[in-house]
């Protein structure tokens, strides 16, 4: 594509009485789009954050961690740090030797304050830790959570028959802080842990879990999240955890609730019990989800990345009750156009296609547009 700045049409779902969609036509631009360095493209990006005008990105396929200290504004640019490789050019799981503070495999959530880094090693079932962004290409992390050392890679520390524990991960996907406190989505454990300070050591406790009554359970409800893939925390303290299996956000609209109550309403479902894949329906609509990988807040508004529909479903506001529809699209001619539709599968370099996972500063919005291979940038 030799144009990277496209015009898109944010379409409004009509009220609850009204039998269709009422169009509005709103100045909403699709900044640009970028597909990291030009000798070795970005490959299936999962994850992608954006802090003090600093660009972030897990490119999952080649599992490697890129930094750009300024936004780029090109369709190609060469990283200012490359994380889990020898080079920018390196993709190999764990760089092709033993596992290390130096390498990953399957990196996906990403967090960063513009001073510590937070990154997901899912498939070394880790999360590490720079305690100061780094400054050289494949630097060693600081900190290692989920395993008692930088050499160690199983699930739950033994292996996946082994329960889980109060130090351990399986298949840790997503990653948040709000610069003193961290969560994690275990989503292979079934579960968030949350830690009160952002470790400091190897090999840290939990203070908290969420979605299980305690730290050795992996035993699942319908009412607990099945697949926690991503786990948000909104600026007035609501909690967004992206229930992947069944299709659905569960909220809380103050996160410490989470410990010891179900959530307060749910996005994607009629009630905790439900697990339709649209709601059982062929296609999607305004309240509908399918697949869905992450979600993101931003002041008032809450948006979730409906990725098996490649669209982003916009909410205005903190729903107030159960099964919302959304009053904004993004990615999509209109809400009932899914990913399976012809005018999409065939056109997916002007689309979205399969988002993982979205991250705002100010009003730019950043999605990894996963399925394409390459970050969405929008101006809200």
């Amino acid at each position: 594509m030799s144009d990277t700045i496209l015009n898109i049409t944010l379409k409004k779902a009509a009220p609850p009485s009204s039998a269709g969609l009422v169009e509005e036509t709103v100045p909403q631009d699709w900044l640009r789009l970028f597909k990291g360095p030009a000798s070795t493209p970005f490959l299936a990006p999962r994850g992608v954050h954006i802090c003090k005008n600093q660009l972030f990105v897990s490119d999952t396929g080649r599992n490697r961690v890129f930094i750009w200290r300024t936004l780029p504004q090109g369709l190609f640019q060469e990283p200012d740090i490359v994380l889990g490789q020898g080079d920018a050019d390196g993709t190999g799981r764990n760089a092709h030797g033993e596992v290390s503070a130096h390498t990953l495999q399957y990196p996906s959530g990403i967090w960063s304050d513009g001073q510590k880094l937070i990154v997901a090693d899912a498939w070394n079932h880790r999360v590490l830790i720079w305690n100061q962004l780094p400054t050289q290409a494949g630097q060693a992390a600081d900190v290692v959570i989920g395993q008692p050392d930088f050499e160690h890679n199983q699930p739950n520390v033994l292996g996946v028959a082994s329960p889980p524990i109060q130090r351990s991960l399986y298949w840790p996907y997503g990653v948040f802080s709000d610069g003193e406190s961290l969560w994690i989505a275990d989503t292979g454990n079934r579960r968030v842990l949350f830690f009160e300070k952002i470790p400091s050591e190897n090999y840290a406790p939990a203070q908290g879990v969420i979605g299980k009554p305690d730290f050795e359970s992996r035993d699942y409800e319908n009412q607990d999240p099945i697949w926690p893939y991503s786990v948000k925390i909104g600026p007035n303290g609501a909690l967004a955890i992206t229930d992947t299996q069944y299709y659905r956000i569960l909220l809380w609209k103050n996160w410490r609730d989470a410990f010891t109550q179900k959530a307060d309403l749910i996005i994607g479902q009629a009630d905790l019990d439900s697990n339709g894949q649209n709601q059982y329906q062929l296609f999607p609509q305004a309240h509908t989800l399918s697949w869905c990988y992450d979600a993101c807040f931003r002041q008032n508004e809450l948006l979730v990345a409906d990725t098996g529909n490649s669209r982003i479903l916009r909410f205005e506001n903190l729903p107030a009750h159960s099964n919302p529809s959304a009053q904004g699209l993004l990615g999509k001619p209109n809400f009932f156009t899914s990913s399976e539709n012809a005018e999409t599968t065939l056109g997916t370099e002007k689309t979205l296609y399969w988002p993982f996972s979205l991250a705002a500063d100010g009003d730019t919005l950043a999605v990894a547009d996963t399925g394409n291979h390459r970050i969405a940038f929008y101006k809200l």
